[in-house]
């Protein structure tokens, strides 16, 4: 059972990882301006697709319903952190998919190239705040020499990263123009980055040969 549980961890660190990294290359505005919309959108598709992978392993990997009153504080902030994490993957599912659907119907293109969407972004901020509260009762709010510490302020970063991106892209009423066009795709692209590094920190701590500390 601990082997089975180490290589669903593994599973899990690297579909964020990867699908962070797909994230990372669609929001680079020179791979957008060299492969055209449909497939800059397909890409945040993908990424999308190994980010709710991922996160469905960790809720499974946190447990099937929410621990009893008489658990670990922590195990219950983890428990509520995979499992809004989780929603929030979908609403990125379902954002990512209409991107897509339109950037291949349009002519216009106008306001083409998903950006995180406002449900989604919410959800993360959430799950990345009771991430950091479940390390902080483990170890110590300040620790930065602790992976562990280290992922969940990453994934922190990221989430507000993908808020600003989320409301850079706000579409103000009666035009066609973004609140914030810059922010709109950087946003998008340090959050992915933030999310990268987490992912591939959260692989040393999952691997017994590079570490000893536990994942969240």
């Amino acid at each position: 059972m601990a082997a089975d549980r180490k290589i669903r961890l593994r599973l899990e660190s690297w579909g964020f990882a990867i699908g962070a990294l797909f994230f990372v290359v669609g929001a680079l505005p020179h791979y957008a301006l060299a492969v055209g919309a449909p497939l800059d959108d397909l890409t945040f598709f993908i990424g999308a697709l190994f980010f709710t992978s991922a996160a469905l392993i960790q809720l499974v990997l946190s447990g099937r319903r929410t621990p009893r009153r008489s658990a670990d504080r922590a195990d219950v902030d983890d428990w509520w952190a995979s499992a809004v994490q989780f929603v929030g993957t979908v609403f990125f599912n379902i954002s990512t998919t209409n991107a897509l659907i339109t950037s291949i119907n349009s002519a216009t293109r106008l306001n083409s190239g998903w950006r995180p969407d406002a449900f989604g972004s919410l959800c993360f901020l959430i799950a990345s705040g009771l991430a950091v509260t479940a390390v902080a009762r483990r170890t110590q709010f300040w620790d930065p020499s602790d992976r562990a510490w280290r992922c969940a302020w990453l994934n922190m970063l990221g989430s507000v990263f993908f808020a600003l991106s989320a409301a850079g892209a706000y579409v103000i009423p009666a035009t066609t123009n973004s609140l914030s066009p810059t922010w709109a795709n950087l946003g998008t692209l340090l959050g992915a980055l933030c999310f990268l590094i987490a992912a591939l920190l959260s692989l040393r701590i999952s691997d017994p040969s590079t570490s000893k500390e536990t994942n969240e």
